[in-house]
């Protein structure tokens, strides 16, 4: 802050890009932010971290200019970002605050920009594949792209970045054989179908899931527990893991394991979002899945799941995976008996992922959004773990 007079500003307040804030972020910065959306908004989900201070104040309350009671909340050492969700009301709000003399900025395309945000990092793995991670931030989504003697496969990909995923195979030169998805997602629009419509890739799903009523309007293959797919030099093993759906499979090669929604780095699978009547029986499923083909594998195997929450930590490598042996070790789930595992995983649920059924509705086939559509429902944290709390020691 310049001092305590209002100043006149000349032409348009800065923006920052979204991934300028996620590097400010990352590199451990004191990061300030003014959210000014709706407080139900702010409340589903926000930008955090522990060196992120976050304040939210609607913006239709600062309309007429910033009151007193919010300029006593704002620091005068360090640059305020102001947020929205698509960019416009932060500029508006950013130009007020501006005008009191604070350091600020708006951030570009509000949370909309933030969602675009994908990052790409590779598993430091002793395999006879490139395996690289894809992470979503503002969600919490992973993706798998596996190269190999010139054929690629896709693991989970989401629509929203399919051109990324088209020009890293190319970058890469290989050719896009499959486009695999774990199961029916609920949280994102999978991209198998855009993927197969870009490419000459074939779109495979677990023959359960396709059982839901899969009509995608794109040939696609089934595969069944114990099958294999050739991709270059490696085979991605099959491995039928149900309880957070009925179709719920992992995909293995070599040491690493793509668990999907099943097992993550820091929680288990919710079972409750194919049918919520049926949470129980889903959660013996999965105590099922787990003790009887998950954790049999080797303690090296490096689990990659479809997703990560603000209480995973990533590995040296930058990507959210860990060895099973070290989650055997560290998550209490792991080592429950059954009946205590699913009175554990039963209770306490988080909220169900925003829009989960329209966006289960579309990943059947059953409705077709267009981009900006599917873009805007899949917006939010994606809710598919069972809460972290007390699942770890």
């Amino acid at each position: 802050m310049t001092d305590g007079n209002p100043t006149t500003t000349t032409g348009e307040v800065e923006s920052t890009t979204p991934e300028t804030l996620k590097e400010r972020i990352d590199d451990d910065e004191d990061v300030f932010l003014l959210d000014v959306r709706s407080s139900g908004d702010f409340e589903e989900w926000r930008i955090e971290g522990e060196n992120v201070e976050i304040v939210n104040y609607p913006y239709f309350q600062l309309l007429d200019g910033i009151p007193k009671e919010l300029l006593a909340e704002l620091p005068e050492d360090r640059t305020i970002t102001v947020l929205c969700a698509k960019g416009g009301s932060s500029e508006m709000v950013a130009e007020h605050i501006e005008r009191e003399g604070y350091d600020v900025d708006h951030l570009e395309r509000g949370m909309n920009g933030w969602a675009g945000i994908y990052e790409y990092a590779e598993l430091d793995v002793d395999s006879h594949a490139t395996i690289a991670q894809y992470r979503r931030p503002s969600s919490g989504c992973l993706a798998y792209l596996v190269v190999s003697d010139g054929e690629a496969a896709i693991i989970d990909p989401l629509r929203a970045f399919t051109d990324e995923y088209v020009q890293d195979v190319r970058t890469l030169g290989a050719d896009l054989v499959y486009a695999l998805d774990t199961h029916v997602h609920a949280d994102h629009i999978s991209g198998v179908r855009t993927l197969a419509e870009r490419t000459d890739a074939t779109v495979v799903v677990p023959e359960p899931a396709a059982a839901r009523g899969i009509d995608y309007g794109v040939p696609y293959e089934t595969v069944v527990d114990g099958a294999s797919l050739a991709v270059g030099d490696v085979e991605i093993d099959v491995i039928h893991t149900p309880g957070h759906t009925t179709g719920m499979t992992a995909y293995r090669v070599g040491d690493v394991l793509f668990t999907g929604d099943g097992l993550f780095t820091e929680s288990v699978a919710r079972p409750d979002l194919e049918d919520p009547k049926k949470a129980k029986d889903a959660a013996r499923t999965l105590y099922t899945s787990l003790t009887e083909k998950v954790l049999l594998l080797p303690d090296e195997t490096v689990v990659a799941p479809a997703h990560f929450s603000d209480a995973a930590t990533p590995r040296d490598d930058g990507t959210y995976t860990a060895e099973l042996g070290d989650l055997i070790d560290r998550m209490d789930a792991l080592s429950m008996d059954e009946e205590a595992f699913v009175e554990f995983i039963v209770s306490g649920m988080p909220p169900q992922p925003a829009n989960y059924e329209e966006i289960i509705a579309t990943n059947l086939g059953r409705k077709s959004p267009d981009d900006e559509e599917a873009f805007a429902l899949e917006l939010g944290p994606n809710n598919c773990a069972a809460s972290e709390e007390a699942l770890t020691n």
